[in-house]
């Protein structure tokens, strides 16, 4: 199994960066696709990027040009630097590692909260 832990959330203004550490271990972490998640109260869970194990990266909408997704397989740990944070990115984000095709193979963090606010 992979195991999944969130930190680097916390209280930032509007305009600050926040940057966001998932960590996973247990299994072959390199192999595994990695996304970053957020659920605020009332919303669905939505992808906020996501990064293969070829590096290959996706964003939404709402995070292009603010928030970039790295990986460095060599600590098993997955970075989300958010940069020009806005009061509708408050949620809280999951990391989320998923194999790219055994499916069942998916675990998820417990969420760290990010809240954007003066």
């Amino acid at each position: 199994q992979v195991q999944v832990v969130e930190s680097g959330g916390g209280l930032v203004q509007p305009g600050g960066s926040l940057r966001l550490s998932c960590a996973a271990s247990g299994s072959i972490f390199s192999f595994y696709t990695m996304g970053w998640y957020r659920q605020a109260p009332g919303k669905q869970r939505e992808l906020v990027a996501a990064i293969t194990s070829s590096s290959t990266t996706t964003y939404a909408d709402s995070a292009k040009g603010r928030f970039t997704i790295s990986r460095d397989n060599a600590k098993n740990t997955v970075y989300l630097q958010m940069n020009s944070l806005k009061p509708e990115d408050t949620a809280v984000y999951y990391c989320n590692a998923k194999h790219p095709f055994a499916t069942a193979r998916n675990y998820w963090g417990q969420g760290t909260q990010v809240t954007v606010s003066s």
